[in-house]
C-alpha cells in the first residue's frame, strides 16, 4: 500500500479525534508542517494536548489551532511570540507544562527509543521540578523527567521517497527526527517525493519504517520576526 497521499486534509483523514496528544515538528516558524496544521484545524478534533517547542504565531502554524480553541494543554518550551497563547494562559483556558528546551527534546526522544524516563540536572531547585523525584547522584541532585508519546505526530522534512525514507534541510532538523520515532501515527509533509533508491542511504536522517503518511506540500516559510537595519546612507 503506498504512503504518499495527495493532499494534507487526505494525510489526516480519519485519524485525529478529541482529546488525542499530538506532536508537531519545528523551532519557532522553522521546519513547521503548515499544512498538516491547517488539515488539523479543518478536522475540528477538541480538547489536544499538543507538543512542541513552540506554539506558533497568531494566525499561523499552531496559533490556528489556539485561535480555533481545539487546543487543551501545551506541552513546551518557549511560549512567546503568541498574544493569543499569553490571553488563554493567564485567563486559564489553557494548561502549559513547561520545559527546558533540551529537556524537551530528550523527553521526545526518549520516548521513540522506548525509554520510561531519565534523570537530569537541569531545572532542579526550580518551578519545573516541583513534584517530580529528586535523586542524588555523586553527590548532585537530579530530577527525574518522564518520556512523551503521541497519538499522531505531524512532521516536515525536505525530501521523502516513496518509502518515507526522510531527510531534513538544514536548521528545519530541530524537533522532528525525534518526534518522527515518537508518535503512534507519523504523517509527513515534504517538498519533494522521489523514487526508491534516489536517496543517497547515509544521508538519510528519518528511515521510512518510522513513517506511515506522506503528502507532498507547498509552503509560506514565514519569518518569525524579520528585523531589518535602515539602509545607511554613503
Amino acid at each position: 500500500m503506498s504512503k504518499i497521499y495527495p493532499n494534507a486534509a487526505a494525510a489526516l483523514a480519519g485519524l485525529p479525534q478529541d482529546g488525542m496528544t499530538i506532536m508537531s515538528g519545528g523551532f519557532g516558524l522553522c521546519g513547521i508542517p503548515e499544512n498538516l496544521i491547517v488539515a488539523l484545524r479543518d478536522s475540528g478534533a477538541k480538547n489536544l494536548t499538543v507538543i512542541s517547542n513552540n506554539a506558533g504565531v497568531d494566525g499561523f502554524g499552531l496559533g490556528l489551532l489556539l485561535e480555533s480553541k481545539q487546543t487543551k494543554k501545551m506541552i513546551s518550551s518557549y511560549v512567546g511570540e503568541n498574544k493569543e497563547f499569553e490571553r488563554q494562559f493567564l485567563s486559564g483556558e489553557l494548561e502549559l507544562e513547561f520545559n527546558p528546551q533540551g529537556t524537551l527534546a530528550e523527553r521526545i526522544r526518549a520516548g521513540g527509543a522506548g525509554i520510561p524516563g531519565f534523570y537530569t540536572k537541569t531545572g532542579v531547585g526550580t518551578l519545573v521540578a516541583e513534584g517530580k523525584e529528586h535523586k542524588d547522584f555523586d553527590g548532585a541532585t537530579y530530577v527525574l523527567e518522564t518520556a512523551l508519546k503521541a497519538d499522531i505526530s505531524l512532521i516536515k522534512a525536505w525530501k521523502a521517497d516513496e518509502e518515507g525514507n526522510l531527510i531534513y534541510r538544514k536548521t528545519a532538523r530541530n524537533f522532528n527526527p525525534m518526534m518522527a520515532t515518537a508518535g503512534k501515527i507519523t504523517i509527513v509533509e515534504v517538498e519533494e517525493i522521489v523514487a526508491c533508491g534516489e536517496l543517497d542511504a547515509d544521508n538519510i536522517h528519518t528511515p521510512g519504517i518510522y513513517v506511515d503518511r506522506i503528502v507532498c506540500g507547498s509552503f509560506e516559510k514565514r519569518i518569525e520576526n524579520r528585523t531589518i537595519r535602515a539602509k545607511e546612507m554613503a
